[in-house]
């Protein structure tokens, strides 16, 4: 089992879920995107670059984007989110919106893209 699905299969309930939700998405989305690790936490790698992780806290699951300026383009649609400049914080019972987490994982897989033609 590789590093972002064993983290999701610790997990309960809807935490779970909700992890596996934005695992799946992301993989529909960049189906070329692999499982690894970055910054110490189980995630999605895309052309050796971070593209996208969820990890559950105590109150609420962190999204990592791993670009500050993706979560800056999307502000106007994280309003209602709590947010910082890597994380976007989200519950199980108010999950991320699929548009908005469609627009950041493409944005992240567009910098990434961006960056490896350079």
């Amino acid at each position: 089992m590789d590093e972002f699905s064993a983290y999701i299969a610790s997990l309960d309930g809807s935490v779970r879920n909700a992890v596996e939700h934005v695992r799946a998405r992301a993989l529909q989305l960049v189906p070329e995107a692999e499982e690894g690790k970055s910054y110490g936490m189980a995630a999605l790698r895309y052309r050796d670059s971070p593209l996208v992780s969820a990890q559950a806290t105590a109150k609420h699951i962190g999204l990592y984007p791993f670009s500050p300026p993706a979560i800056e383009a999307l502000a106007p649609a994280l309003a209602g989110f709590s947010t910082s400049k890597g994380t976007i914080r989200f519950t199980p019972e108010q999950p991320l919106p699929d548009d908005v987490l469609d627009r950041l994982i493409l944005f992240r897989r567009d910098e990434i893209d961006a960056m490896r033609s350079r």
